[in-house]
């Protein structure tokens, strides 16, 4: 059964929403045979990635860069899975009170330089969730665990 592993780092209430709408999305009616693994930032290992088909990260927007705690999942698992996981499927989503360039350029970058593949544009959530950003949510972990499960291409 292919694994969606799902990273973040949940320390607010619209965070809390945001991992929600993400696992509800991850988890809707045609993507029953993913199997979904959710990990806080600083609980992932290197283990959890190596055993993933995709991944889906969430954090909020820190000081205009990632949480640090989604940093240290990234120093934690580079090295060790560089070869390993080229080409993984990977969506993000974040959260701020303003702008969320930073982090999200931020996340690429190591993305990249990891060789995942970005399946879905990053969705940001500025201020308290909306409706309409717990479904853009949704729709990006649906569409990484639909592309994990090999029912889209990435």
């Amino acid at each position: 059964m292919p694994t969606l592993l799902v990273v973040h780092h949940t320390a607010s209430p619209a965070m809390q929403e945001s991992l929600e709408a993400a696992l509800a999305g991850a988890q809707q009616e045609g993507l029953e045979g993913v199997d979904v693994v959710v990990r806080p930032a600083l609980g992932a290992a290197v283990p959890d990635l190596l055993a993933a088909d995709g991944v889906l990260l969430g954090t909020p927007v820190n000081i205009g860069y990632m949480s640090g705690a989604l940093k240290v999942f990234f120093d934690t698992v580079y090295y060790p899975t560089l070869e390993a996981k080229r080409g993984l499927p990977y969506g993000l989503y974040v959260h701020g009170n303003n702008d969320s360039t930073g982090a999200i350029r931020a996340v690429e970058s190591i993305a990249g330089g990891l060789g995942w593949q970005r399946v879905h544009k990053a969705v940001t959530v500025i201020g308290s969730p909306t409706r309409d950003d717990r479904e853009a949510i949704a729709d990006l972990a649906a569409a990484v665990a639909a592309t994990t499960a090999g029912l889209l291409n990435g």
